[in-house]
């Protein structure tokens, strides 16, 4: 009898064990991220102790983003959001307070230097532009800034969920190795091309800091936002700037629409270089699923189209 107590109690002891294993296994830390390049990177920072939620998807259009009564739900029970900041969502601190959500927020452009643009600059084709300042929010373009957007990812993680914060520091560093390593092959690529090869052309004004970066000149039919309609005579200018200066540079991007793009393409004589991705990554079976996936494609692109012509 007394051998048959002893098994009956181990059995209950390893049964309360396995349940605490599994609810502290499931216990993990809601993480809501506002576009799908900022899911990513948290979900490479946090691993399997977060379970990350991002608002605005794959191939989505933050710029146009309309929150839903589920987004808010899911806001209202995070327990960390995570956001670009430099007013890239516009539409984030009423989601938030419709929310009801009080916990922390990681801007994780916090620490970068804003690019800051005129209005003219930013809407250069078009007719009538005043000499206003905007800031540019697309930071992420230049993977210096990356490096500091996991880093404030990191620090959020960590303040959020203490114990984890050895294996936050450990995936950070390992990310961050890759991060640099594309960095360096990037700028290297970039500085074999001539100077004046080193020009593109855009849908958006959504690569400025790509091509501070990397020393590329960018112009786009649009400015720094998809809600923005180019001008007939913007357009005529861009096709003009394209044949005289022979740029065989001149991409869509996934969160456009790209017929305008694909008409200055056939009006100036050039091959599209292929589909960048800008505001949003592509799905897991296309070409971007991953920030550094994102750049990796959009910078062989650009690559090659800049060795083409003469």
């Amino acid at each position: 009898m007394a051998v048959i107590t002893r098994i009956l109690l181990l059995f209950l002891v390893l049964c309360l064990a396995g349940s605490a294993i599994e609810a502290r296994a499931e216990k993990k830390v809601k993480v809501i991220a506002s576009f799908s390049i900022l899911g990513d990177m948290v979900g490479n920072v946090g691993g399997d102790r977060v379970e990350v939620t991002t608002l605005v998807g794959p191939n989505g259009d933050a710029h146009v983003y309309q929150p839903t009564p589920a987004a808010a739900k899911a806001v209202g029970g995070a327990n960390l959001v995570v956001v670009n900041g430099l007013g890239f969502e516009g539409w984030m601190d009423r989601l938030i307070q419709t929310s009801g959500y009080k916990g922390p927020i990681v801007v994780a452009s916090r620490g970068i230097k804003p690019r800051e643009m005129t209005t003219e600059e930013a809407e250069e084709h078009e007719q009538g532009a005043k000499h206003e300042h905007k800031i540019d929010p697309h930071a992420w373009q230049n993977l210096s800034n990356g490096l500091i957007y996991v880093e404030n990812i990191a620090k959020g993680l960590s303040s959020a969920d203490p114990d984890g914060a050895a294996i936050y520091k450990a995936n950070t560093d390992a990310y961050e190795a890759k991060l640099a390593d594309l960095d360096r092959w990037v700028k290297a690529e970039f500085a074999g091309i001539p100077k004046p090869k080193r020009r593109m052309i855009t849908s958006h004004d959504a690569l400025g800091y790509f091509g501070a970066a990397y020393g590329i000149t960018i112009l786009s039919s649009m400015g720094v936002s998809t809600e923005s309609e180019p001008s007939a005579g913007g357009i005529a200018r861009l096709i003009k700037q394209i044949r005289q200066e022979k740029i065989t540079a001149v991409f869509i991007e996934n969160v456009t629409d790209p017929r305008l793009m694909e008409q200055v393409a056939k009006e100036s004589g050039v091959k599209l270089g292929g589909e960048l991705y800008s505001d949003a990554l592509s799905k897991q079976d296309e070409s971007a699923p991953t920030y550094i996936k994102m750049f990796e494609n959009n910078a062989t692109k650009i690559i090659a189209a800049m060795r083409q012509g003469p």
